[in-house]
């Protein structure tokens, strides 16, 4: 936790536009298990980073505390935070259980946005007389986490999209197109803005960038063949896998991220850009190592060109496991 706070003053020293944080239940060393507590962390550590949450998964929870939480988080910290929105539910049956959703919640996403949106407005009409406060009045960016369904219920609600991951490009532009046709403007977002978002890893060499998605692959691998995460481990530990179908999973969790030098990843993010045409790009990557953690956002932020304090970027910031600027 003190280490992701930490990040978060790396990526504002760094000139990074955003670090968000966000919602994973019963998972070993990634932060987000609470992550409008987390975000507050974040923000009072920080002074002009946009902070919130990548996102708040909205079947989880009931729409007026969220209203209520982001409400406060506007209020201590004004033009600042950010409210991302999810509509997954827990990883397992016992998480879902524990958090008292069941898998077809995400179904009821469109009517919880809406009086959540309404409660931000003061047009709800769920809860009669009931006003969140101190979120009435205040106008706080919403953006939606979604594909397919997502999408659309992003449209039409005429909130920002947050669209990943880079491993399927067919899909998420076939996503991107779909939200941007059916798209209605919201006094939020007068147009359509995307975001597309995925994991991103630079080093001196492609192999040593490939080397920090070993972790993260190896956990995944894991928790699909075990029903848990485990927590991430040294990549020097090796990443034999026990069963012939926990190495395919691991190796279709090494395909299709941007990884590489420098001047690999620039090529390949402006390649992204180009044919996606999205306003912005969210980064995450997930790995064991901090400081090789530290040098990938290090040198992402020379790929980006961004100006932090005191001149050109020099570093870069980005999550860890949990947020992502």
């Amino acid at each position: 936790m003190r280490d992701t706070v930490e990040l978060a003053r790396h990526a504002e020293r760094l000139g990074y536009h955003r670090f968000w944080v966000a919602e994973h239940h019963s998972v070993p060393g990634v932060a987000g298990s609470a992550p409008t507590v987390l975000a507050a962390a974040v923000a009072s550590a920080t002074a002009t980073i946009r902070v919130g949450t990548g996102g708040v998964m909205l079947p989880n929870h009931r729409p007026l505390v969220v209203a209520e939480q982001f409400g406060v988080l506007a209020s201590l910290f004004p033009g600042r935070i950010d409210m991302g929105l999810g509509r997954s539910v827990g990883f397992t049956g016992g998480i879902r259980r524990a958090l008292g959703t069941e898998k077809d919640a995400a179904e009821d996403f469109e009517e919880q946005l809406a009086e959540l949106l309404g409660y931000f407005t003061g047009t709800q009409t769920a809860h009669p007389q009931v006003h969140a406060r101190p979120a009435e009045g205040l106008a706080v960016p919403a953006f939606v986490l979604a594909t397919g369904a997502g999408a659309r219920i992003a449209a039409r609600a005429g909130l920002a999209l947050v669209v990943g991951d880079f491993r399927d490009p067919e899909k998420l532009l076939a996503a991107l197109d779909e939200y941007r046709a059916g798209f209605r403007p919201s006094g939020l977002w007068p147009r359509p803005y995307v975001v597309i978002s995925g994991t991103v890893a630079v080093a001196g060499t492609a192999d040593a960038a490939r080397r920090l998605l070993v972790p993260e692959a190896r956990a995944l691998a894991y928790s699909r063949t075990h029903g848990v995460f485990p927590p991430l481990r040294p990549e020097a530990e090796g990443d034999a896998m026990t069963t012939e179908r926990e190495r395919g999973f691991y190796e279709d969790a090494l395909r299709g991220h941007v990884h590489g030098t420098e001047e690999q990843v620039a090529e390949a993010l402006g390649t992204l850009i180009e044919r996606t045409a999205a306003d912005e790009v969210l980064v995450t990557t997930s790995t064991y190592d901090r400081a090789a953690l530290r040098e990938s956002y290090e040198r992402l932020a020379r790929v980006a060109g961004l100006a932090g304090r005191g001149g050109p970027a020099a570093v870069g910031a980005g999550a860890g496991p949990a947020p992502a600027p």
